[in-house]
């Protein structure tokens, strides 16, 4: 996965502008900061924080580690680990989440490595070290997951591969009465979705690349498509009256539906304000119409 490269006047600004551009939450992100803003005369900051960041490779401990636990023992970056936000609200209750990644009540995630130094560099050298596991790999481990969940489930239904690009593979269940494998809010979704990870890690050891995405029943996609809605009208309003719109707090991929759906819309633009999670976006009417 590409590097992307963001400032902001904090550090903490230039990795949200990041997660916004690669449509991820923080968990699922790798961080390099490049440069800190200067503290100048009388405490005045100067300059611009810039970092890089990426999804962050999927693998698991090493073995090494894994054999080496003992009761009470640490495992290296157990310190700096963080625990995920809770829920993420967005603009309609009744909507469902657009991916099984950032759903409304997301499942506990395993926190990732958010710099490269310390017990972080110590993992990338050791991720770098593992085999491989190619996307289609991975694809076919989850497939077959998913086929072995409908059918103990009772669940009619089939699994469709799509090929996103080089890095990403979607997983679609198809099929009738498929609702309580998706949840009120996506939550069951989301589940499903953990648990294929889980199962991923399990059966594939090693350095995981690219990545795989699952949707059921259309859910993901019927979400971003009524945010995208929701997003343009909301800005039809915003260059009618000329006063700037900011939505309520939305997780990472929503957000990057909102800056996507707004770019082609004349008179206004958008920027993304505050902390996960409740970082959220503003529609801002540009000069020439206020």
């Amino acid at each position: 996965m590409e590097w992307v490269e963001t400032t902001g006047r904090t550090v903490d600004e230039a990795k949200e502008a990041a997660l916004d551009k690669l449509g991820i939450d923080a968990l699922d992100a790798e961080f390099e900061v490049i440069e800190e803003p200067k503290t100048g005369l009388f405490g005045r900051v100067r300059g611009e924080a810039r970092v890089r960041a990426r999804v962050a490779p999927k693998a698991p401990r090493p073995k090494q580690e894994r054999r080496s636990r003992r009761p009470g023992a640490k495992r290296p970056g157990d310190e700096g680990a963080s625990k995920p936000a809770k829920a993420v609200v967005s603009p309609d209750d009744d909507a469902p989440a657009p991916d099984a990644d950032v759903a409304a009540t997301p499942a506990p995630r395993r926190a990732r490595s958010t710099s490269r130094s310390g017990s972080s560099a110590s993992r990338e050298s050791s991720d770098m070290n593992e085999e491989p596991v190619p996307v289609g790999q991975q694809a076919d481990i989850i497939t077959e997951f998913l086929e072995g969940l409908l059918a103990s489930l009772g669940a009619e239904g089939k699994v469709v591969r799509t090929e996103v690009d080089e890095e990403t593979i979607e997983l679609s269940v198809e099929g009738d009465d498929l609702g309580p494998l998706i949840g009120p809010k996506g939550q069951t979704l989301t589940a499903v979705h953990e648990l294929s990870r889980t199962v991923l890690q399990r059966q594939a050891t090693g350095r995981h690349v690219g990545r795989v995405r699952i949707d059921i029943g259309g859910y993901r996609h019927r979400r971003a498509e009524a945010l995208a809605r929701f997003v343009r009208q909301q800005a039809d309003e915003v260059v009618a009256s000329g006063v700037s719109r900011a939505l309520e707090p939305m997780n990472a991929v929503d957000r990057k539906v909102v800056h996507d759906a707004i770019t082609d819309i004349d008179g206004v633009s958008t920027t993304s304000e505050g902390v996960d999670p409740q970082r959220r976006v503003v529609i801002v009417a540009d000069a020439a119409n206020e």
